[in-house]
């Protein structure tokens, strides 16, 4: 917990101020609370962990006293317990009269940021403290990416976006001859682990043809995927980066296995496309305004489009996701249909920007690229985006 000790005291001021907080309270049990385990660089535990950062003055933890080998390094004091009512009574300490911020999301409003449980919001409660959400620290402090990572995630774009393009030009080239969404899919893995990047084992590519394209999360088994005929639409979701903890780059790209694109494919692509690039646009006009952008901003922008061209109720996931060190992340989502996020996207963080619109049974399409927001303003990547259908 050594890096504690270097925490940005002026973001946290101003983090506790946007939050109306008098500190941060930690909480983590048995991994349930990411935030934490990040923030504090420690391994889930089996007992209660609660740390207390302060607006003024050094942190406390409070941990069971069969697990304060991980605070050995604590640069705070350290308050051990064993019984719930030593427990209760180190928290009553912390907590009495004060206001502090927890990962919580009223009424679940945002469940990527509610991870502290409602019981423990009530024990603080009884001992006379205030909770409130610490939504603006969290972007501030674990979502934002380094300036490394930042170059990390724009050389995994260009080097994914390549494989894509590659593998997608041999896929609609081939449709009709046998080859197999699982075949595509090794052959994305195969391109991105030769570019010197890695794929999260847990989280391989999505590869669909046809009408498995409209499955926004499908995944191919080999065995008992589809082979691509001709005149299929084809997506390709892949995701990579340096390594399994820095930030990847997560692109969809489309094609279709014939010449001929049919009306209907053409115009789904564009009204995507056009989404796409209206919730891009979103960003880039709060960024010249120097206005705050709230997450679900860039989601209305994209929805808007494909609601007037007659497809809303095909568009059944949010514009976008956070990505940190999750390619999920815990930072603001574009998102105004799974939840209202009102979170304000700040510099250094990034996003997904991937509309889509999801035809059961006959076809899907989805463009995404991604969003980080650098010191100088928001950045789109890949460089080059996905203008036309790649065909044969």
């Amino acid at each position: 917990m050594r890096h504690l000790a270097d925490l940005d005291r002026a973001a946290l001021a101003e983090g506790l101020a946007a939050a109306g907080a008098d500190g941060w309270l930690l909480y983590e049990f048995r991994g349930v609370n990411p935030v934490s385990l990040r923030l504090l660089g420690v391994k889930p535990g089996t007992r209660r962990l609660f740390v207390y950062l302060p607006k003024d003055g050094a942190p406390v933890a409070i941990a069971h006293k069969i697990e304060l080998q991980p605070l050995a390094d604590f640069p705070g004091e350290v308050v051990g317990y064993a019984r719930w009512e030593d427990l209760h009574s180190a928290l009553a300490r912390v907590v009495a009269g004060r206001t502090v911020a927890m990962e919580v999301s009223r009424l679940d409003a945002v469940p990527y940021l509610d991870r502290v449980p409602h019981g423990v919001v009530e024990l603080l409660e009884s001992l006379g403290g205030r909770v409130v959400s610490s939504a603006p620290l969290v972007t501030t402090f674990t979502a934002r990416w380094s300036a490394a990572e930042a170059d990390d995630h724009r050389a995994a774009a260009e080097a994914i976006a390549e494989v894509a393009k590659l593998v997608m030009a041999h896929a609609v080239a081939h449709g009709g001859r046998g080859l197999s969404e699982s075949q595509v899919q090794a052959m994305v893995i195969e391109g991105i682990e030769r570019a010197g990047f890695v794929v999260d084992p847990g989280h391989l590519p999505i590869i669909g043809f046809g009408p498995n394209a409209a499955n926004p999360h499908y995944e191919p088994v080999a065995g008992q995927d589809r082979q691509l005929g001709p005149d299929e639409v084809v997506l390709i979701d892949l995701f990579a980066g340096r390594t399994l903890s820095s930030v990847f780059a997560d692109q969809t790209w489309m094609g279709f296995s014939g010449r001929a694109v049919p009306e209907e494919v053409a115009r789904v692509w564009t009204v995507v496309r056009d989404a796409r690039d209206a919730a891009l646009a979103t960003v880039w006009d709060a960024a010249r305004q120097k206005r705050p952008l709230r997450g679900f901003e860039v989601d209305q922008a994209a929805r808007s489009i494909i609601e007037r061209a007659g497809y809303g109720e095909f568009f059944v996931h949010r514009t976008g996701h956070s990505i940190d060190r999750d390619l999920h992340g815990s930072g603001p989502h574009c998102d105004n249909y799974e939840t209202r996020d009102d979170r304000v996207m700040m510099p250094g963080v990034g996003f997904s920007v991937e509309p889509g619109i999801y035809l059961p049974g006959r076809f899907g399409v989805r463009s995404e690229v991604n969003v980080f927001w650098a010191p100088g303003g928001p950045v789109a990547t890949p460089a080059e985006h996905q203008r036309d259908l790649i065909l044969p």
